[in-house]
Parts: structure tokens; C-alpha cells; sequence
């Protein structure tokens, strides 16, 4: 009994580093050993502690759900999406309390409500919210969740309340390999809990985010930040983000934080909740019929809608790939009025059931085109997308590679246009006013289709084109002049290689410092290179070993493309450091501070995580430098990073 209590409670700790706080003390391998040897002592000897881990594995189906009343009625909450009715809410609040309280504000999950009973410190059931009164036991289908505990230090009964939600990455991860794949992750959750066989439950690994207890039958919480600390300290895995403010204008500061901050977190979110603090001004306000007066929702604009598509276009990309657009109802998401939505591929489309007519589901988040998620509906004017056989533009037989459909002809006009437009952009060979529209009246009136053709080009070339003026043109060929001069990575990332991106072309200068050493580099030498895989150290020994790029390269040399020498670190003073650079440095550009951060064997990522280990922050910074102080992170700015490096 000794033995199983000690597994009991050192699996119980490692499952709260991993689900909980994401931090892993152990391998997987290590758990698992244990957790077979937990589960040997516990058919030996026919007991099972209340706390033990295996009490998680779900059981047989459900003939159906038992109805379940909730010891205190869980209230919905009432909704704000205009700038105005937030500050009516909060006008409100000051007029009916006579003070001007502290407001707490926190994400607003798109999930399912779920409500957890514990009694003498033991978890005894799970309901949905249902109508607020009653609620549908889900225990068998909870069970199988890690992020909460089955024992708690709090020994009267009490009700916790939190969000089922499903990660957005590991919603893309089950998407890959399922038969009929799950269109968002708010439906993927609710079919999940609301789902009779727990074991589909456990298939789709949802967690569940707290943030509420909903009734307490001994002692008091007087704040949404004791409410807080009290989850977190009994083991309730929250996302460790709320601020507490005053008044509209502080309000509104933490909501354009979480408004940005959604972007980048791994959680289907749609707002914020904003509370008062102080649970004795709570009951002060009270309650109408379905909402508490203390707490409201502030909704964003909407990112998920449905549409009919009334066509579908093939689109040709720069490695020849047709991508499937689909031409819908023009609808408003987001605060701008969509018209085309996007698919991934031929087998996207037929996966997501896409067809002529349909009503299908669409998301577009952080500014790019909508992405189509799946078929909602299907009227009776429906039909299938026809499988194109030839390219729409040159009308080259296709080539079918596994879901892909692609054109195989180099001087195809939208891979020739896409692949100059590519060369030009601000991380490769940075050509300045080179756009689309310019690179497609090169292709039509002077045949332009590579890389070496535009040092090809003259004034008097450029002046005929229409919209081109003395001004306009001075500023192109002064900007392709200037891209002469270059750096390796950037002329590694220009040449567009399949699967090369910013950071694996910053990777190939680091390990082979020069262009020969990367052209003559074998396949087994470019597979050795951290995070380059194998597919794509394959694509890139294949590029260097056509005789046309090869040509090309050299082209591109003998016109005065000149490849600046590769520093090597001048010292390890950096070594082991991870940076990010956020906002405006006062004298420093950021491509001055990369280089000397990387001469110095320090690295430079794009984004804050736990791995990063000091955020250089400069004027007007935003998200970012906001996650840094969540996470703890060391942050300098400009002073304080010159005498880091001296």
C-alpha cells in the first residue's frame, strides 16, 4: 500500500508538469514504466486509490447521459461587441455600486462549459453546463482529461468551473490521420465531451482552462484573483493571464493586449471576460434572470462564419502546385467583406467535401486570405468540383503527386511571376517597388523569366512600360542595383528552393559558410544540419544538381551578384542565449543587433516562448514584450544590450 501510494503521488506530480504547467520532468518512457508497475500492484492486490492516474482510461460506451442538477445555478454571460455598449456595462456597474471597483480581464475560451464536483477533497462528478440548472453528467468522458486533479486539499463540497477546449495544434495533428476530419476546434470539443464513448473522448485529447469555483459549502473567496490562486494551488490547470484595472480606459488597454495576444496562442479564442473583482460588490449588483450584472463578455469580430461557394478556380503557385479557390457569397468576417476562400489542395477539397453550391465553414485570422474548413450543408443544386487535368494557364497535362496537382512547365507565367516576386521580397534579395503587377508586364513585354533577366534591364525599357515615369523607374533600377549586394542566406532563400524557408537558409551559411561549399554539399552532409529533414536536404541537393540552376547561379555571379563573406562568431560571450527583438531601437536598425548577437554565438528567434532568454525591447513594443514579463524573461533595451556586448 506504501508503494502504490508513493506511485500514485510521484505519477500524479509528473502528469501536473506535463498537462498542467507544460513542463515535463520526465520522458515519456520513464512515466509509462511506472505507470505499468502502479497498475501490476493494483490488480495484485484488487485496490485503487482515489487519486491513482488509472482511474483516466475510458471505459465502454454510454447508452446515454444521466441528467444532473448543479448544487448553485451556472449563469451565462451577457455580450458586448461595440466599444459603446462596453462602456455603458461599465457606467453601469459605477452607477449601481457608487465606486469605481477594479475589473478583472482574461481570454474568453471558445470551448465547452464544464462544471467538476469535489467532496472531502474528492472529484466526484462532471456535468455540462446544459440550461444552468441542469446539466448532463460527462464523468466517464472527463476522466480521460490530465488537467485536472482527482484530489484536492479543500475538503467541503465545491463546484469548479472551466472551459473544454482542444488545441489548435493538436486539432491540426488528429485532422491529419482521421477519416472524417473535424472542422473547428469548438465542435471537435463538444463532440468529444458530448461524444457516449469516451474512448472517441480520449482519441481527440482534450484538456479543460479554469477559472471559476462556482460554489464553495465552507469559507469565502473575496476576489476573482483569490478565485485565481485557488484554483492554481489546488492543482487546476489556468491560463496564466489576468490583469486587474480601473475604469474604460484601462479596460480597453488590456483588450487590445488579448486582442493581438489570440494570434499567437495555441487556444480557439473569440474575446475577453471582464468581471468585477470584488466578490462583496458582486452581490451588491446582483443578478437579472440569465446574466450576473458583475461580468461581461466582450466579443471580437467574428473570424468563423458560413458561406455558399459558387465556384471554384485553380490557382497556379511558384513550384507549379494548384491551389483550389473557392469563389463565395461575399459575407463580413473579421471586419472586411470576403469573397474567396482558400483550399490546400485537390485531396483538401475532397477531404472537406467542398462542392459547387455548398455551405462550408470559413476562418481567416491574422490577415490572410480565408481558409475553407469543411462543407456545413449541402442544397440540392450542388455538384462536385471537376478534377482539372491541364494547368489553366499554359495548358500543360498536370502531374498528380499524392494530394497535389502541379504544372510542370518552368515557364508557366504565374510560377515565373510568383518565383520574381519571391526573389525580390524584403528577407531575400530585397528589390524595392517590384511588385506583382510590375513582374507580369516584364514576363509579357520583354519575356523576363528568371532570376538574371531583371539585371538585364535598362530606362528605356522600363519608361515604355505603362505607368512607368522617370521617377519610378530611377527608384526600380537604383533598388535592383542595390540588391547586387547581398548575403548568402538571403540569396539561398531568393533562389526559392522547395522547403527552404528564412530560417533553414540562415542555417545552410551557418554550417557551410560559403555558396560553393552549399552547392557541392551530398545529401547525407545536408541531412546532418539541425532542422533540416530529409525531404527537404533532398530538395535541395536536386536544385544544385540541375544543370539549369546551376547556369542561372552563375549567370546571376558574372552580372555582379556579389555574396558578402560569412562571419564566423568572434567570441562565445552570447553562447546559449535565445533573443527576440521587439519595437523600435533608438540607434540601432535590428539587422545590426542580429548580426552582432550571432557574431557573438547568440541566436535570434522570431517569436517569445520558454526557450527564449532575453527580449531586446525597444519603442511602441507590443505583444511580445508583454508575453516576456508573463513568462519572466529577461528584458534590456538599447543601453543595457550595448554593455551586454561591449
Amino acid at each position: 500500500m506504501e508503494k502504490m501510494k508513493a506511485l500514485v503521488e510521484r505519477l500524479n506530480k509528473y502528469a501536473y508538469e506535463y498537462y498542467v504547467l507544460d513542463n515535463p520532468t520526465v520522458s515519456d518512457g520513464e512515466y509509462d514504466k511506472l505507470y505499468d508497475e502502479l497498475l501490476s500492484l493494483e490488480r495484485e492486490t484488487g485496490i485503487v486509490l482515489d487519486n491513482s492516474p488509472t482511474k483516466r482510461v475510458g471505459g465502454e460506451p454510454l447508452s446515454k447521459f444521466e441528467k444532473h442538477t448543479h448544487i448553485k445555478p451556472l449563469f451565462s454571460l451577457d455580450k458586448a461587441v461595440t466599444k459603446e455598449e462596453l462602456s455603458a456595462f461599465l457606467q453601469r456597474v459605477e452607477k449601481l455600486t457608487g465606486v469605481n471597483p477594479e475589473y478583472t480581464v482574461e481570454f474568453k475560451y471558445d470551448g465547452l462549459t464544464i462544471c467538476l464536483t469535489y467532496e472531502n477533497g474528492k472529484f466526484i462528478r462532471a456535468t455540462t453546463r446544459g440550461n444552468g440548472v441542469y446539466g448532463e453528467d460527462v464523468t466517464r468522458q472527463v476522466l480521460t482529461i490530465k488537467t485536472f486533479p482527482l484530489t484536492i486539499d479543500y475538503k467541503g463540497v465545491c463546484e469548479i468551473q472551466g472551459e473544454a477546449v482542444i488545441k489548435l495544434s493538436t486539432l491540426k495533428k488528429y485532422n491529419e490521420t482521421a477519416t472524417v476530419e473535424l472542422k473547428n476546434a469548438r465542435n471537435a470539443v463538444a463532440g468529444a465531451i458530448r461524444n457516449l464513448d469516451p474512448k472517441e473522448t480520449e482519441k481527440r485529447k482534450p484538456e479543460i482552462l479554469f477559472y471559476n469555483v462556482n460554489y464553495l459549502s465552507t469559507g469565502e473567496l473575496k476576489t476573482q484573483v483569490e478565485t485565481f490562486e485557488f484554483l492554481k494551488n489546488n492543482g487546476f490547470k489556468v491560463y496564466d493571464f489576468m490583469h486587474v484595472v480601473k475604469g474604460v480606459d484601462g479596460v480597453e488597454k488590456i483588450l487590445k493586449i488579448i486582442e493581438e495576444e489570440r494570434k499567437n496562442i495555441d487556444y480557439l479564442t473569440d474575446g475577453a471576460v471582464i468581471k468585477v473583482n470584488d466578490v462583496s460588490l458582486r452581490e451588491d449588483l446582483g443578478y437579472t434572470e440569465k446574466f450576473p450584472r458583475w461580468a461581461l463578455a466582450y466579443k471580437f469580430e467574428a473570424e468563423e462564419t458560413t458561406t455558399i461557394v459558387h465556384d471554384v478556380v485553380w490557382q497556379v503557385g511558384r513550384t507549379g502546385k494548384l491551389t483550389p479557390l473557392g469563389l463565395v457569397e461575399p459575407v463580413d468576417l473579421g471586419g472586411v467583406t470576403v469573397k474567396k476562400a482558400t483550399l490546400n489542395n485537390y485531396g483538401d477539397l475532397l477531404k472537406k467535401g467542398v462542392k459547387i453550391g455548398s455551405r462550408v465553414l470559413i476562418r481567416r485570422s491574422n490577415d490572410v486570405i480565408p481558409e475553407i474548413l469543411g462543407a456545413t450543408e449541402y442544397p440540392k443544386n450542388s455538384v462536385e468540383v471537376e478534377k482539372p487535368t491541364v494547368c489553366p494557364y499554359c495548358k500543360t497535362t498536370l502531374v498528380e503527386d499524392g494530394a497535389n496537382l502541379f504544372c510542370v512547365n518552368q515557364n508557366c507565367k504565374p510560377r515565373v511571376v510568383g518565383s520574381l516576386v519571391h526573389y525580390s521580397t524584403k528577407d531575400a534579395m530585397n528589390i524595392e517597388g517590384f511588385s506583382e503587377m510590375t513582374v507580369g508586364l516584364l514576363y509579357d513585354e520583354f519575356g523576363v523569366k528568371n532570376f538574371s533577366g531583371l539585371y538585364t534591364l535598362d530606362k528605356d525599357k522600363l519608361l515604355s512600360l505603362e505607368g512607368f515615369k522617370d521617377k519610378k523607374t530611377e527608384n526600380l533600377l537604383t533598388s535592383i542595383e542595390n540588391s547586387k549586394k547581398t548575403t548568402l542566406a538571403s540569396f539561398i532563400y531568393a533562389l526559392g528552393i522547395d522547403g527552404v524557408g528564412k530560417k533553414t537558409a540562415k542555417d545552410l551559411q551557418k554550417q557551410f559558410k560559403t555558396l560553393e561549399n552549399i552547392m557541392g554539399a551530398t545529401y547525407l552532409e545536408l541531412a546532418s544540419v539541425k532542422d533540416i529533414g530529409d525531404v527537404t536536404a533532398r530538395s535541395i541537393e536536386e536544385y544544385f544538381a540541375s544543370s539549369e540552376n546551376v547556369e542561372e547561379i552563375n549567370n546571376l555571379l558574372s552580372l555582379g551578384i556579389v555574396i558578402e563573406e560569412t562571419e564566423s562568431a568572434t567570441g562565445d560571450k552570447l553562447k546559449g542565449e535565445k533573443f527576440v527583438l521587439t519595437g523600435t531601437l533608438p540607434t540601432l536598425k535590428r539587422a545590426e543587433a542580429t548580426k552582432i548577437i550571432e557574431s557573438l554565438g547568440g541566436e535570434v528567434m522570431s517569436s517569445v516562448s520558454k526557450l527564449t532568454t532575453i527580449v531586446l525591447a525597444g519603442e511602441d513594443a507590443g505583444s511580445k514584450l508583454e508575453k516576456a514579463k508573463k513568462l519572466g524573461i529577461k528584458i534590456i533595451d538599447e543601453n543595457e544590450f550595448k554593455n551586454l556586448v561591449n
